[in-house]
């Protein structure tokens, strides 16, 4: 039975895939994805062949990918981070429903809250909230809301696609909700090109972030009433009481 393998290619450096994800795609003749996505791999699995669909035309690539292995052959599905954080594994496995006869397997990956974090240095060592500012499949007003509970909460917040060209003043308008109920001077980090050409990270107060401009290849953290700038770092306390 042909199987559709969804893989979390990590970040985006080589070096930063996980074992089992690189052993998938030498397997898999067909490697689908995202244009920006293939690109990425394209030079180390020259040999494969490819299938790419345009950013909003996920389902079409899935169902792409259910065409290709009712074939016969065996099919990497590939995104950028972790297949099951704000990747395909979801949607694969809704379509999957119309393809019985066809096995669906996830392959984890690095994602860019977790990689980001490393290059920052440990800002999601307590409790932590992904949110992603992206309106294109979530309502701002359910954004909104989760934005203001996480910031209530206490929550350290790591937003993904924070800004784009029709977005450019979203991560303005979530400081400032954020700012509601969080001193200014908390202590936020800027992941940008996490694991590519260009990495860079940038440690600055709530405040400064409201009015720094990011893309959508930058990852943003948003500490907690604790998190503090250590070094150059940006730490987020267990709460070792021994320390």
């Amino acid at each position: 039975m042909s199987r559709i393998y969804v893989t979390g290619l990590g970040p985006g450096a080589k070096e930063q895939m996980s074992i089992r994800a690189r052993n998938v795609l030498e397997h898999c003749p067909v490697i689908i994805g995202y244009t920006v996505y293939i690109d990425l791999i394209r030079e180390q699995f020259p040999e494969k062949q490819y299938l790419s669909t345009p950013m909003r035309k996920e389902a079409d690539r899935c169902r792409m990918a259910f065409e290709e292995a009712e074939k016969g052959k065996d099919v990497a599905m590939v995104c950028s981070g972790d297949a099951g954080i704000y990747g395909m594994a979801g949607l694969i496995c809704e379509i999957g429903k119309d393809y019985p006869q066809v096995e669906i397997e996830i392959v984890p990956g690095i994602t860019a809250a977790s990689g980001g974090a490393a290059l920052l240095g440990a800002p999601l060592m307590h409790d932590f909230a992904v949110i992603s500012l992206s309106d294109l499949l979530t309502p701002w007003e359910t954004i909104e809301k989760r934005l203001r509970a996480a910031a209530e909460a206490d929550f350290v917040i790591c937003l993904y696609n924070p800004s784009s060209r029709k977005r450019s003043d979203y991560l303005e308008k979530a400081c400032e909700m954020i700012l509601g109920s969080r001193n200014p001077e908390t202590v936020c980090g800027i992941a940008r090109n996490i694991g590519r050409d260009g990495e860079s990270c940038q440690i600055l107060t709530l405040e400064q972030l409201k009015d720094t401009q990011v893309d959508m290849f930058s990852t943003v953290f948003i500490g907690n009433s604790k998190t503090m700038e250590l070094n150059g770092r940006m730490v987020t306390p267990r709460g070792y009481k021994d320390v």
